[in-house]
């Protein structure tokens, strides 16, 4: 693996981690609002919206580990795979099979698909026997 891709798998993290992070801080703190803006209407109890995003800041947090130091980390990565992987399936099950998506969640399904992306990539990258297995090329 080379330097550039670890900054890259870094920098990809670090990103994940603010995102997460902010969106669960904005749900936490903000939530009817956001939901007034977007026309959405709220569920019968804040709970179900608060609780999700102290998810959300937890998996900020441990995205933010991954980020310093990824090769340790990368026993949680999956972790983090399918977090991302369970929310695009509610948005695309919602939206393609029962049609009835409020279009507020579609574009975190867009990121967040485009991260498991990344993350899945990341986590064969580093895989330790990519990472410690020279390339010896045709040996005979």
């Amino acid at each position: 693996m080379s330097e550039k891709e670890l900054k890259t798998i870094s920098a990809l993290f670090y990103f994940s981690s603010a995102y997460d992070f902010v969106l669960g801080v904005v749900f936490l703190l903000v939530a009817p609002w956001f939901f007034r803006v977007f026309v959405v209407d709220p569920p019968n109890h804040w709970g179900y919206v608060h609780f999700p995003a102290l998810l959300l800041i937890l998996f900020g947090i441990m995205f933010f580990q991954i980020a310093e130091d990824p090769k340790a980390n990368r026993n949680l990565i999956p972790y983090g795979c399918l977090l991302k992987a369970s929310y695009c399936s509610v948005v695309a099950l919602h939206t393609f099979v029962f049609a009835n998506m409020p279009d507020m969640w579609k574009p975190f399904g867009i990121a967040d698909f485009i991260m498991l992306l990344g993350f899945l990539w990341s986590y064969k990258k580093l895989d330790p026997k990519r990472i410690s297995s020279p390339d010896l090329g045709n040996i005979t």
